[in-house]
This record gives C-alpha cells, structure tokens and sequence, in this order.
C-alpha cells in the first residue's frame, strides 16, 4: 500500500504533519484541500513491509471483543448526544487503551477527515471490523440513523461474544480430560509398561507364553519406545495438515461441516447456534435498512457453515426471481419449521427484524441448555474412557502375574 507523509499549512499558517494510505499525490492534495490546508511538502513513504521495525515485533494487531464493544456504545452516545462524527471519532481514539484499536481508528479519522464515508473507512479494516458491522454502518450513514445502528451493532456483538465464551467455557473442561487422557497414555507406554515386561520375563523367563492382551501392549509400547522421534512429528504433522485442510481448502472445510451436522449430540448445538446467528444477523442487517439480497449475501459468510452459506445463496437467488424468503427456507432441512413460519409473520406485517430477533432469543436460551446438557454428558465419558485406558493396562499387567502365581502353586 502507498504511503506518503505531508507537512501542511492552516488558515492561520499552522504548521500540520501527517501521514496517509491515498493511492498518489494528486489524492493526498485534494484531501488536503477538503481540510482547508495548504501543502508544503508531501513524501512518499518507503514500503512498511521492507523495514523491520522493532518497536512494534510484538504489538497485538488484532482488537479486543470487549474494546469493540466499548468503541461502538461510546461512538453511538456521542453521535446521538449531537456531537460531530470526527470529532467522536478524534476523542475515542485519543482515550482508547487498546493500542491496536487506537492505531486503526488513527487510520480511520485520517481518511474520515479525507471525505471518505465511515462506513469505507471501517472496510480498510476487515480484520477488526467484519462484513456486518461495515455494511450496517454504511446503511446507518445512508439512512441518517448512525447512532442507533451503532447501538444494534453493540447488542449484536455483546450476544456473539457471550455465545463463544460460553462455548468455550463448555469445551475447556473436556479438553483438558482429553490432553490428560492422552498424556498419561504415552506416560504409560514409555515409562511404566517397559518396566512392568522386564518384570515379568524375570519372573516367567525368556520362554514364558504371555497373554495377547500383554503381549499387544508390550508391542504397542515397544513401538512407541523405538520409534517416538518418527512417531511424534508424524503425530503432529497430520494434526497440523489436518486442521489446514479444514480451515484452507474449501473442499475439506465442506467435508467438516457437512460430518458436523450429522454427529449425532453435536450437530443439534451447531444448528441451534448456525439458526441463531443467521436470525440475530439478519435482522440487524434487515432492521439497519440493508436490501434484502445483500443481507442475505452478507448473513450467509457470517454463520460460519459452508452448507448454510449455500442454502442461503441460493435463497437469495430465488428470492430475486420473485419468491418469498420463508417458502425458500421452508423447503430446507437447515432451518427448523419454526424460521419459515415465523419469517412469514413478519413478512406479512411488515416486521421482519423484530420477529427474528425473537427467533434468535429463543434459540440462543435452547444452546445455553444444549450446552448444560452435552457438558454433564461428556464429563462421566472422559472419566470412563480414562478409567477404561488404565483398567486395560492393569489387565494386561495382572493377567500374567496371576498365571505366574499358578505355575509357582
């Protein structure tokens, strides 16, 4: 990206540096001229990305959920209180204690003060300010309802992050239990299982005829032992390849979430969490004055499902071609009964937004309860699967004692 740096003068012959992303020079002195500044001198700056600068190696880029938050209610309540965008937007990034979201609010005011329109301004920024929050602005600027489209935006980011957090929180405690699970099996293998076979050929010998289920745990911690520098890295390897073909290629990203929706206590979550996220988007989107075919270009990226993503890609192609959107998503599998028919009610009334933040309600209160009840589900399956590990060791390792105890009697 072009970068040039400026030295400019005021009305009253005030000397004003800046810097600046505008593609060339002409560009940098016509925003300077909207800023009523004269220009003394303007450089192009060298591209950032041939430096390496050391002060910022190990700055955070990426924006906080909460700081988020806070900007788009503190920028909503100024703008409503009637104080001017600029200025909202020049008094935020001044107090912000967040350094990645004062750096790109820093960018934000310089093109805001350029003529640019917010809402283009946040689109320089996809990684902190998505698809939704840009599109809503830029309806808001369009509509002259800026202020309350930023308080919809907080609600809907405030409900977002308390659906992950408790999601996380849900997944955290079985997570654990599985590196535990995983840990005290290669403990085993490697340390405890080989002592436990050097015991038990002294004590039967070289000759003495073991019990499969020993002598395949022998082997599998043999294995292990001989071979954990190849073993490990290919371990890791295909976990690494694995997750970059879920996340990378398009293909294995369909793969996972179509294998998703059909597990059979997960994909009652996902498609709580999938209907959800569409009604509270969609009806934030609907609700800020967005058409109806980019809503639902822009609510179909934003459930995070591939298959969800082309159902309602598709809607949106029938809906051109003269449909209602609640007889498109009547015919899906997708969508529960419940969508269709409440998105008629509002269809017919006028009222679409309102009836599906209802619907969204509704459904973020059943994952709170799928959550509970998966959670109380995994924890006595994980203390199981432990306990099971570690009766099949004892097994192996009782079984011939017990033989040996025989032959001795």
């Amino acid at each position: 990206m072009t970068r040039f740096a400026y030295v400019a003068a005021d009305g009253q012959n005030n000397v004003v540096k800046g810097k600046t992303d505008l593609p060339d020079r002409s560009s940098v002195i016509t925003a300077l001229a909207k800023q009523n500044l004269r220009p003394i001198s303007i450089r192009k700056l060298k591209d950032s990305k041939s430096s390496f600068d050391f002060d910022h190696m190990f700055e955070s880029t990426k924006v906080k959920q909460d700081h988020l938050v806070a900007f788009t209610r503190q920028l909503s309540a100024m703008i409503s209180a009637g104080v001017p965008l600029l200025r909202s937007l020049t008094s935020i990034q001044k107090h912000s204690e967040d350094k990645a979201l004062k750096k790109i609010l820093g960018d934000i005011v310089k093109d805001v003060e350029g003529g640019m329109p917010m809402g283009d301004a946040l689109a320089k920024h996809p990684d902190t300010f998505n698809d939704i929050y840009v599109n809503m602005v830029r309806a808001g600027e369009a509509a002259g309802i800026l202020d309350d489209i930023l308080k919809r935006l907080a609600g809907q980011l405030e409900k977002s992050a308390a659906i992950r957090k408790k999601i996380k929180s849900a997944m955290a405690y079985p997570m654990v239990l599985m590196g535990i699970t995983v840990l005290a099996f290669f403990g085993l293998m490697l340390f405890v299982v080989p002592q436990i076979g050097k015991i038990l050929k002294d004590l039967g010998g070289p000759d003495a005829e073991l019990p499969a289920i020993t002598q395949a745990m022998l082997g599998i911690s043999g294995f292990i032992v001989n071979y954990w520098y190849i073993l490990f890295p290919v371990l890791i390897g295909a976990a690494i390849g694995l997750v970059m073909y879920i996340r990378k290629s398009p293909r294995g990203k369909r793969q996972f979430d179509t294998l998703i929706l059909k597990l059979p206590a997960v994909s009652t979550i996902v498609r709580k969490i999938s209907v959800a996220r569409f009604a509270r988007t969609f009806s934030a989107l609907m609700g800020a004055g967005v058409a109806v075919l980019e809503a639902l270009d822009v609510t179909s990226r934003a459930i995070g499902n591939v298959l969800y993503e082309e159902t309602l890609k598709q809607a949106a192609i029938e809906v051109k071609n003269g449909k209602s959107l609640s007889s498109v998503l009547e015919q899906s599998d997708l969508f529960p009964s419940i969508v269709s028919q409440m998105l008629a009610v509002g269809e017919e009334t006028g009222q679409t937004d309102t009836v599906l933040l209802k619907v969204a309600d509704f459904y973020e209160e059943e994952v709170d309860l799928a959550i509970e009840g998966i959670s109380s589900i995994i924890e006595p399956v994980m203390i199981v699967v432990m306990g099971g590990m570690v009766g099949l060791i004892a097994a192996s390792v009782m079984t011939p004692i017990a033989g040996l105890s025989q032959s001795i009697k």
